[in-house]
């Protein structure tokens, strides 16, 4: 296997600490590709909460601009977790991200729930799909880092520990897990737009099984979107495997992969921090 030197750096680094930098190590080094799909694949679990579904669809912004949406979210959580949340441009991120969900009636629960997701979603694929799992000081890191976050972004309630905010992802996703309209009114925009990026539009229908295969049944109902043959699941799972075990073998880049530095259409002269996000007029409730 090939040497390392990335993995072997983060096991001499303290999970609470050094969040930040084992939180940039692991996402611009040692799993960039499954630690963004993951982010993408998180999206979905979102929308199966009509509280939030909803204020997306009230809103519009991302049914007429599903790219631009996406990249604002992506390049804000991409400068904190490049940069760090004590940089500039990190304070930057976190001011423009606070504006920007200052405007809208979002629940301090609907925020905790989507904190949750951003650290256990990415855990949780690379246990089933990494080249190896997390190790636990790796899951601490994720942990830490999105708490401070989560501080940072005025969310109340945070809860202490890695294992009862995980519980609380849980709970909660048993408990407000409730197909409405207005949950895959989102779900089939994001499902065209990812499958933009790869398929030229006349292939979005075959590509579609595809995507569905790598998102759970229970899920899929909620959202009204048809589960894929057992067949098909099985082959995606298989394939993402097989790939998680080549990945295995190559050298973790020297050269950090930043999400920040990458092309954009919608960006192509590039972006100002202060540009990104939706300006609309709303409240946050309490």
């Amino acid at each position: 296997m090939a040497s390392k030197q990335i993995t072997e750096r983060i096991t001499h680094l303290d999970p609470q600490k050094d969040c930040q930098e084992i939180m940039f190590l692991l996402t611009c080094h040692v799993f960039p590709w499954d630690i963004e799909r993951a982010l993408e694949f998180a999206l979905f679990r979102t929308y199966a909460i009509p509280a939030i579904s909803s204020l997306i669809v009230k809103t519009g912004e991302f049914q007429k601009r599903p790219r631009k949406r996406y990249d604002d979210t992506q390049l804000i959580l991409a400068e904190i977790t490049e940069n760090g949340y004590d940089s500039d441009r990190g304070k930057q991120a976190l001011n423009r991200m606070n504006q920007m969900h200052g405007r809208f009636p979002i629940s301090n629960d609907d925020f905790l729930y989507v904190l949750s997701t951003l650290i256990y979603e990415p855990i949780r694929w690379i246990d089933k799909y990494g080249w190896r799992s997390l190790t636990r000081n790796e899951q601490l890191a994720c942990f830490y880092f999105y708490r401070e976050m989560g501080h940072r972004m005025h969310i109340r309630d945070i809860p202490e520990s890695y294992d009862e905010f995980e519980q609380f992802n849980r709970n909660y996703e048993q408990q407000n897990f409730v197909l409405a309209s207005s949950n895959p009114v989102i779900a089939k925009v994001t499902v065209n737009l990812f499958l933009s990026f790869y398929l030229p539009r006349l292939f979005w229908s075959l590509g579609k099984p595809l995507l569905y295969a790598a998102i759970d049944n229970h899920l899929l109902e909620v959202l009204d979107l048809p589960s894929p043959p057992k067949f098909l699941r099985e082959s995606i799972t298989g394939l993402l495997k097989l790939r998680g075990k080549f990945a295995g073998w190559l050298q973790e880049p020297s050269k950090p992969i930043l999400l920040t530095a990458r092309k954009r259409p919608t960006y192509p002269q590039g972006y100002k921090l202060e540009e990104l996000g939706t300006f609309t007029h709303a409240k946050r409730s309490n």
